[in-house]
């Protein structure tokens, strides 16, 4: 059909204000030019949209089934328009589980005094590639290795490994560390999507543990405050997500995690260097 968003906004301004006249002073053009648009838009639907009433104008059927219709799509234009031209002022750092741990709260301090003209932007989102790969972040926080080759990446800093279960397990209440094969002998709790815990993370110490899916690290949580299963998993995560009723301890023969910044091969974002940079000072002085 051979309509425009400009059509739409006439056609909603004119249909909130129940006026052709209000809405042309809202809109900053003549009353004929918001009687035309809406007349070309009513062509294209087929149908009338709006009938006009002694006091202004009230919609009709098709116009009350288009009107939320349209609030949404002007909604998503307005989306697109904003970033588009935020898109060189604003650098969306994309996370899965946990940021940097204790080093998010220092990066975005830091990076407010030294980067003014763009800001930084923390993104969560549970996915493989925690946001990049669907558009919703610039650069991507990722503890898995990379092997799409759409993207670059950097390794930044390292991080032990911790295992987490309820304080109260009868088993490992007391203790302050554990062995990988300990862990292996308990139900492990893993992300199969966005997680850092796989089976070959025991292939060199001759038995794997059984797994229990879950879908996110509240689901994560749950599970093992609840006394299902125990979790292996990067020292961000203490720091992002404490939760009652269950602790962390470190894991004393795991190999540590290198924590990588992950972009789009083909479209840079503008502070990458700086952000790396800065990254990689907060983890090399931990």
């Amino acid at each position: 059909m051979d309509w425009t968003l400009r059509e739409l906004q006439f056609f909603v301004t004119a249909a909130e204000g129940g006026s052709f006249t209000d809405a042309a002073t809202q809109l900053h053009v003549s009353q004929a030019a918001v009687s035309r648009t809406i007349a070309s838009l009513e062509r294209s639907v087929g149908d009338p949209l709006l009938r006009r009433v002694p006091r202004g104008c009230e919609l009709t059927s098709v116009g009350h089934g288009l009107l939320p219709r349209a609030r949404r799509l002007l909604a998503e234009a307005d989306r697109l328009d904003q970033f588009l031209r935020t898109r060189h002022s604003q650098l969306r750092l994309g996370y899965a589980w946990a940021a940097l741990g204790r080093h998010t709260a220092p990066l975005q301090r830091q990076w407010a005094k030294e980067h003014d003209d763009i800001d930084l932007e923390l993104v969560r989102q549970n996915s493989p590639t925690s946001g990049l790969a669907e558009g919703l972040c610039d650069v991507a926080i990722m503890r898995r290795p990379v092997d799409d080759r759409r993207f670059d990446s950097v390794v930044v800093g390292l991080e032990r490994r911790l295992v987490a279960y309820a304080a109260d397990d009868p088993q490992w209440a007391r203790r302050r560390q554990l062995s990988m094969a300990e862990i292996a002998e308990r139900t492990v709790a893993i992300d199969r999507r966005a997680g850092t815990t796989t089976e070959d993370l025991w292939r060199s110490f001759g038995h794997s543990p059984d797994f229990l899916e879950s879908s996110d690290v509240d689901s994560w949580l749950d599970a093992l405050a609840a006394g299902r299963g125990v979790g292996v998993t990067a020292a961000a995560t203490a720091d992002h997500h404490p939760r009652p009723g269950v602790v962390y301890r470190p894991v004393k023969d795991a190999p540590r995690i290198p924590v990588r910044l992950v972009w789009w091969r083909d479209a840079r974002p503008a502070g990458l260097t700086e952000l790396a940079d800065a990254i990689t000072t907060l983890y090399a002085g931990a």
